[in-house]
């Protein structure tokens, strides 16, 4: 008899875990003794700092005091002197200054310290920061022409303007002279203007490549420092930026995800700083706004994290959804009242950025499930109606993530009574993985678009509605030429496994040597090995879930943020090997460790207990669909029994009744243990065939990869005996015996 078998989808597959240093190593190492004795450190904190390229014990001392960082000088840039001239011409003749800049954190901040600074000179300055959803990114004829009408005799741009061409050529024909100031990556001819500065230039020397935005201003600022007064030490001008705008510097750097080594952690260290010990008013406001949206009564740390995950979302926010001018007023704020409001004001702009990037997560991981072929397409370009330009370059980020694939999101506003045309125009905004050079790849199709710019592995652009199936074919086949082996397994380097005698307080406290993190000195991602799960809760209306995980004979309290009960599968009991980073929580004047948990799988042992119960159920129904006859250990294996089967139904029938209707096999195989059933994998998906063939119980898959079912009961007149059953008679015949009663 054929037995029909649903085909499973095809997702990528999981990240692949990458182990720098195991617990044997890491105990037996002289090079990690060595350091820890010199140091007076844990084993674990030296191999960090081996990691990190520390050799020796006086390598890991310059690393911790940051020894081997230095500024470079700001001249040593291509153009910089011509900039600052050309900058100090204008505020020495009274010319109105606009410093045109880029919405996201990166130009917000590059704008109040160009803009901040120019004013302490008495400059007559303003500012232009382009409406993402009206303008787009970048400069603009309309903008520039616009600046020409108020009066603006010098444009300034900062983290934008590589690839303004024409826009230059429009400003010199109206009389406006121009600055370029930028860092990304340049495509094409360079601008005319007064001077371009760009450490990416390929004529540019500097050494030092990879400031962000508001690095290149920084620079600006001490090279303007050193041309007011030629007699002062660079160091003194430096110094002097520093303590006044090192602060909005880090905040920008770590914002962008610029690698933090050389000039930059320097630049973020000295920030960090500024920032615990005297914030300015802005900043203040909203680590303020933070806390008590949390509702958290315990002092925060300042770090890269918090700068990452708690200020930089709700400056990008206001650019996103709204206008960047909210969060540059805020950071240009000095009266504490109007910096709590606006504070506020860009939490609730966040909170409402959360709300619509939920909803087009939701639309986008549908589509994706449903329709891509992995197989086919090494890169996911969707495309939709009304997605909020602003927050499809977050869910392009998580589809990537979660996919482990390049990801572009289009949203074609068309607006709500329109037909589609094939001229309109979709913004669009891409994500990549190492091995694609995303901006290289659009550029291999820039006959397809309108404009594109950006970095490696993150940049924008806008189609055209008739040319996106070109485009996503072009692309397409410029990322196949690039992973000739497919798209490769995406990574997680763990630092080094960490067992329960090494999990303590000290171990935490010494991470925080290692700061500030960011790329290029990550945050270290840990492994413990085979924890028990001893308990797993809901926190946070849901959105978190905080794990109590046992190893050895200690108890570990781990929280797992921005993930549901429905998306972990795991259960009191399970054993599990978990990546995680470390902190330490303060509650009520109490002080303990804390797991933050980026990932986990089920351990070695269970996951090769599942996946050898799977492959037997998978060649029975394999055999049977083909019309053979399996393995009669096979099928013994998988042939539930009277008693088995009346177990299941009752459990369903009443977990139905209570309202429960949605359960992944794991779930139910745990309910059915804490009930004191232990029904193998096989059999209950076995038992599960049968309900549905007799129509004892609706039984709907509605995820093959996770094995999740929605069932609905059946209200039945009379008995439906089990001897019906064309499967089990199936079973039973190729099993050789009878079911047993």
């Amino acid at each position: 008899m054929n037995i029909s078998m649903q085909k499973k989808a095809k997702r990528r597959a999981v990240k692949e875990w990458v182990l720098q240093a195991d617990a044997a190593t890491i105990r037996e190492s002289d090079a990690v003794g060595e350091i820890a004795d010199a140091l007076m450190i844990t084993r674990p904190t030296a191999q960090l700092l081996l990691n990190r390229g520390c050799t020796t014990p006086e390598d890991a001392r310059m690393f911790l005091a940051k020894a081997e960082e230095m500024f470079h000088d700001p001249f040593a840039m291509k153009d910089m002197r011509e900039a600052a001239e050309t900058v100090l011409a204008a505020v020495a003749e009274g010319e109105k200054i606009a410093v045109f800049g880029d919405y996201d954190v990166d130009g917000v901040t590059s704008v109040c310290c160009l803009q901040i600074y120019l004013r302490s000179l008495g400059a007559n300055v303003t500012y232009y920061i382009p409406s993402r959803t009206g303008e787009g990114y970048g400069m603009s004829e309309n903008a520039v022409r616009k600046l020409a009408e108020d009066g603006v005799g010098l444009i300034i741009t900062v983290d934008t303007g590589i690839t303004a061409q024409t826009e230059a050529r429009v400003a010199a024909e109206l009389g406006i002279t121009l600055v370029i100031t930028d860092h990304h990556e340049c495509h094409g001819e360079i601008p005319e203007a007064a001077a371009v500065v760009n450490p990416h230039r390929p004529d540019d020397t500097y050494p030092f490549k990879e400031l962000a935005g508001v690095g290149v201003v920084f620079k600006l600022l001490c090279a303007l420092e050193s041309c007011r007064d030629p007699e002062k030490p660079m160091a003194s001008c430096v110094r002097a930026v520093a303590m006044q705008f090192a602060d909005l510097v880090a905040i920008g750097t770590v914002a962008d995800v610029m690698p933090i080594r050389d000039e930059n952690r320097l630049i973020v260290a000295l920030g960090l700083q500024l920032i615990e010990r005297s914030p300015r008013e802005g900043v203040r406001a909203l680590l303020d706004a933070t806390a008590n949206e949390s509702k958290s009564k315990q002092p925060r740390r300042v770090s890269s994290s918090l700068i990452g995950f708690t200020i930089a979302p709700r400056i990008n926010a206001a650019g996103r959804l709204r206008d960047a001018s909210a969060a540059v007023d805020l950071f240009m704020e000095s009266d504490p009242e109007q910096a709590n409001y606006l504070a506020h004001k860009l939490c609730d702009i966040n909170r409402e950025r959360q709300n619509e990037e939920n909803k087009i997560v939701d639309v986008a991981y549908a589509r994706i499930d449903a329709e891509h072929d992995f197989e086919k397409d090494p890169v996911i370009v969707v495309a939709d109606e009304h997605w909020h330009h602003g927050i499809i370059g977050i869910v392009s980020s998580r589809i990537t993530d979660k996919y482990g694939c390049p990801s572009i999101l289009i949203s074609f506003d068309k607006g709500e009574e329109s037909e589609p045309m094939p001229d309109d125009a979709g913004k669009g905004s891409g994500r990549s993985i190492k091995g694609m050079n995303l901006v290289d790849a659009l550029a291999a199709c820039s006959d397809l678009l309108v404009k594109f710019g950006g970095h490696e592995l993150a940049a924008g652009l806008t189609v055209r509605r008739e040319d996106l199936p070109a485009f996503k074919e072009r692309l397409n086949d410029y990322a196949r030429t690039h992973f000739t082996d497919g798209v490769p397994v995406q990574t997680v380097d763990i630092e080094c496994e960490l067992t329960d005698a090494d999990l303590t307080m000290r171990q935490v406290e010494e991470l925080y040597e290692l700061e500030p993190y960011g790329v290029s000195n990550p945050v270290p991602v840990f492994v413990t090995f085979d924890m028990t799960v001893a308990d797993v809760a809901a926190v946070g209306a849901g959105k978190h879930l905080r794990m109590k995980l046992t190893a050895g004979d200690k108890d570990f309290t781990a929280m797992y943020f921005r993930h549901g009960l429905v998306d972990i599968d795991v259960y009191p009991g399970d054993r599990i090997d978990v990546l995680y980073t470390l902190d330490i929580n303060e509650f009520q004047g109490r002080k303990s460790l804390q797991m933050i948990v980026k990932e986990f799988r089920l351990s070695e042992s269970i996951a090769r207990e599942e996946d050898a119960a799977h492959e037997v159920y998978n060649r029975v129904t394999d055999s049977l669909a083909a019309g053979k006859t399996p393995a009669q250990a096979d099928v013994a294996a998988v042939t539930p029994n009277r008693s088995e089967c009346g177990i299941v139904y009752n459990t369903l029938k009443h977990e139905l009744h209570l309202g429960h209707e949605v359960f992944s096999i794991r779930a139910l195989s745990h309910l059915l243990r804490t009930s004191g059933y232990d029904i193998p994998y096989g059999k209950l998906k076995m038992i599960l065939r049968v309900f549905s063939e007799l129509n004892l119980i609706e039984v709907k898959e509605n995820d093959p990869v996770r094995e999740i079912y929605t069932f609905r009961y059946v209200y039945l007149q009379g008995k439906t005996s089990l001897d019906k059953s064309v499967l089990l008679q199936t079973l039973q015949a190729a099993a050789g015996d009878q079911m047993p009663q």
